[in-house]
């Protein structure tokens, strides 16, 4: 059973020789394969070397063209800057005041520097694995956007102060990021993920208003396309699990804060939980055992269709033994399931 089978297996409930590992991996995946981070973030090649090297090393079930949240934002114009092994930085927002927003243009993903780099990644990686390997392209969410060209806090105080201009900025950036997506899925990949992590900072009723309907149109259109569609909200959003339920994904991350069993209980039968061990305390810092047992008890408490990974992104730095823990831990969960059956 290949990679794409045993995805497409488990999201449909059936059974699987192990449960499929999507794991993130950026800044680890760099380093696995002693490359600076520069290189990953803006060399499509490095990332898809780093990606492969992962994908075997580790039994992962899942390559991922995905590196940081400003691919769409560099393309807009937002000045980034890229220490040579280092975490980008954003100089200064793009839109400082709101009446720059008049003249925001949307970028092209098949000519802004940034984009078409993620879209040969896709190319790449189809070309490798298609059709064997789940390829996933990324997106940013709206709001998310939304905050990388205005800056996280001024936005949040915008949402108070100028609803109807932060919608008029969600809409271009909706378009976007459907504009995007599209351009991915044409160049091969199979999920479209989206990032969406100040969404964990805002409100459920604000959520309803600023991010759910512009999720849900993003996904609309990523699930029209024929692809699937996953969210990803770092951090705590237990007080939004019945709400990004309505999203349309096909598939939710979890962040390790939040209650597997009952995201499980509300989700049903879809969408599909992912997750949720803690990424730092489990992964970095514990031992294999405590891998396998966090690994085992988060599939028990995700349900029949529960994909296995850490809460958030692999950490640098992560030992490669805990990775393997989890790997050998996913194998002992199917022979124990087969012989309960």
């Amino acid at each position: 059973m290949n990679a794409y089978e045993r995805m497409s297996r488990r999201l449909r409930g059936e059974q699987v020789d192990r449960p499929p590992n999507f794991d993130i991996m950026m800044t680890f995946a760099a380093h696995h394969v002693g490359q600076p981070l520069s290189g990953y973030y803006l060399d499509h090649r490095v990332l898809v070397q780093a990606n492969m090297a992962v994908l075997e090393d580790f039994s992962l079930d899942i390559v991922q063209a995905i590196s940081d949240p400003y691919r769409e934002a560099a393309d807009f114009g937002l000045e980034v800057e890229f220490p040579e092994d280092g975490l980008p930085v954003r100089r200064a927002p793009l839109l400082k005041e709101p009446d720059d927003l008049a003249e925001l243009r949307p970028p092209d993903p098949h000519t802004g520097r940034r984009m078409s780099d993620r879209l040969a990644a896709i190319r790449s990686f189809r070309e490798q694995v298609g059709g064997e390997v789940p390829i996933m392209g990324w997106v940013e969410g709206a709001l998310a956007e939304a905050a990388d060209l205005r800056g996280e806090g001024t936005l949040l105080v915008d949402l108070h102060d100028r609803p109807g201009w932060v919608s008029e900025l969600l809409e271009l950036c909706t378009q976007v990021e459907i504009a995007f997506a599209r351009a991915q899925v044409e160049a091969g990949a199979d999920i479209i993920g989206l990032g969406d992590a100040i969404a964990s900072q805002v409100s459920p009723r604000m959520y309803r208003k600023f991010v759910l309907p512009y999720e849900q149109r993003i996904f609309a259109a990523v699930r029209e396309m024929g692809a699937l569609a996953r969210l990803h909200i770092c951090g705590d959003i237990s007080h939004l699990v019945p709400h990004v339920a309505e999203s349309g994904a096909d598939i939710i991350d979890l962040d390790w804060m939040v209650d597997i069993r009952r995201a499980a209980e509300i989700f049903g039968e879809y969408p599909v939980v992912c997750g949720n061990f803690d990424p730092v305390a489990v992964m970095l810092q514990g031992t294999p055992k405590q891998v396998r047992d966090a690994t085992l008890d988060c599939l028990r408490g995700g349900g029949p269709r529960c994909i296995s990974a850490a809460g958030c992104e692999i950490p640098d730095g992560t030992p490669a033994e805990n990775l393997l823990a989890q790997a050998r831990a996913l194998r002992e969960f199917e022979a124990r399931e087969r012989t309960t059956r």
